[in-house]
């Protein structure tokens, strides 16, 4: 309590004193009652207690330092720097790190190389940065604040490019070497894609010339343009960074002429032949390019597609069955155009029955008319010929539906072919035309053997008694030419059997029957 009341007392003598002493008096004063000498950065104001310190408070001497270290006190504000990232340093005093009156060479940075933390400032140390050495930045007597930030304050000597990218090392290296570039050449005007990443620098950019490079396709691949320039500059249009031979070109989108089968496979230059592509005027008819390849010469016209498509010319896409009137079935099939259209396809005038084409092949000299189908098909002219005979005068039946049309059609004569059975059968008649030549009296078409004749029936001459067993040729002796002419008087036929030499006349009947001569009739 003593000390307490000497102490204030002191205070009190002492402000007395200095507000009733000249300033030098107080000065020296100051320096009497000072702690210690201050650094020797701040000798000058060693004197001057007031820049430093307000009289009886402690609240405005922090502001006191940054009235003079402008810097730190931008940094504060601006939140940036060592000064500027510490936590609460709005409110914190300069004091709590930075003390003075230790001596002219006191350290009042107490700052520790080997612990301090470079994340605390605005220069975060990375990759190779984190083994440099601090005095390899941070110079002498020079504050650490001021230490250079960009790049080439340091790697000025290390830029192989002698400046000619400008100063932004960062936009393209990283910390971690100078060799691990982190350029990206997508953030520039022309992204590398395809095969332009497997590009060395120098291939665009000679001489370390990154500046104006041009962007064309036409500026670097000028000597690669197999076009020779007839198709332009703009590469692009057809053409991608992946590969030269893989054109994005789409013929069938792009133009008025869709590429379609062998199309596809065709070279430009093949359809393209001028100097310059987008002038010329490439003909889209095929007959356009096709003209040397037409091997009608022009007789079918110029509307190629009319018959043939883009997947050769073998295969046409002309379908003869549906786009005429004239359906191609077999033997037609297989026919050349030419073998029928001999003139120009599309001025002829062809005719489509049989005998326009067949008036040569016609056997039949014109005979059956000229409507051939009736008759014959497109498979061949033997093949199963199905004209129906039974709608003529002369219907086949029995062996006559198996015999071929030559045995009686001979010559291929066919409207004058007598009907009657002794034109076609004169050489089969074993009875040697005795019996006439109406052979159907007694035959029919199934076989010869299989007849049947009635002679009381079907002739005015009845067979009793010993005529029934008589073989025909026994009455019919002679051959006849067309109708049996044979008399029924007993004396025609027996007249050497007469042993009355004729004296009773020819009706023998008279006396006998047929039973036999030796049996007379006896009339009462």
């Amino acid at each position: 309590m003593l000390f307490r009341h000497a102490r204030i007392l002191l205070t009190l003598a002492v402000t007395t004193l200095l507000a009733s002493t000249p300033a030098a008096l107080a000065a020296s004063f100051e320096e009497l009652v000072m702690p210690g000498k201050v650094i020797a950065g701040h000798a000058k104001y060693e004197s001057e207690c007031s820049k430093c310190h307000q009289p009886f408070t402690k609240a405005g001497q922090s502001r006191l330092c940054l009235d003079c270290h402008d810097k730190v006190d931008g940094d504060i504000k601006g939140k940036s720097g060592f000064h500027g990232r510490i936590a609460g340093i709005q409110t914190a005093e300069c004091k709590r790190c930075h003390s003075d009156h230790l001596g002219r060479g006191a350290d009042v940075v107490q700052l520790d190389r080997e612990t301090f933390d470079h994340g605390n400032t605005d220069f975060v140390l990375k990759g190779a940065h984190r083994a440099v050495t601090c005095d390899r930045c941070h110079k002498d007597k020079k504050p650490y604040r001021d230490a250079p930030h960009a790049c080439l304050d340091c790697h000025k000597e290390d830029d192989p490019h002698d400046g000619k990218l400008g100063e932004k090392c960062h936009e393209c290296h990283n910390e971690r070497a100078w060799s691990d570039t982190a350029f990206d050449h997508k953030d520039t005007d022309f992204p590398l894609q395809g095969e332009h990443e497997k590009v060395l620098c120098n291939a665009c950019h000679p001489n370390e010339r990154y500046k104006k490079t041009p962007t064309t396709c036409h500026a670097c691949h000028r000597l690669n343009d197999t076009h020779g320039g007839r198709y332009g500059e703009k590469c692009d249009t057809c053409h991608t960074p992946k590969a030269w031979d893989k054109p994005t070109f789409n013929h069938d989108k792009d133009t008025d002429y869709k590429l379609v089968e062998r199309h596809k496979d065709v070279t430009c230059n093949a359809c393209h032949t001028s100097d310059d592509l987008y002038d010329e005027k490439t003909p889209t008819t095929c007959h356009g390019c096709h003209r040397n390849d037409d091997e009608h010469k022009g007789r079918f016209g110029e509307k190629c597609d009319d018959c043939h498509a883009p997947k050769g010319w073998r295969d046409t896409a002309f379908d003869h069955d549906t786009d005429t009137d004239f359906p191609l079935l077999e033997k037609h099939a297989k026919l050349d155009c030419k073998a029928c259209h001999q003139g120009t396809i599309e001025k002829e005038e062809r005719g489509t029955d049989c005998y326009t084409c067949h008036r040569k092949d016609d056997v039949h000299g014109g005979e059956q008319g000229k409507v051939c189908d009736k008759c014959h098909n497109e498979k061949g002219w033997g093949h199963k010929v199905f004209f129906d005979h039974d709608l003529t005068r002369f219907p086949l039946i029995g062996l006559h539906a198996v015999t071929p049309c030559d045995e009686c059609h001979l010559g291929a004569t066919f409207k004058a072919t007598a009907m009657d059975c002794d034109a076609c059968h004169k050489g089969d008649d074993e009875h040697e035309r005795r019996l006439g030549p109406d052979c159907a009296q007694c035959h029919n078409p199934n076989a010869w053997n299989l007849w049947r004749f009635d002679h009381d029936t079907q002739t005015d001459f009845e067979l009793t008694g010993a005529h029934k067993g008589l073989a025909c040729d026994g009455c019919h002796q002679r051959p006849v030419k067309d109708k049996i002419e044979l008399s029924s008087a007993c004396g025609d036929c027996h007249q050497q059997d007469d042993i009355h030499d004729g004296g009773f006349g020819p009706h023998c009947a008279r006396c006998h029957t047929t039973e036999a001569f030796d049996k007379l009739r006896i009339e009462s």
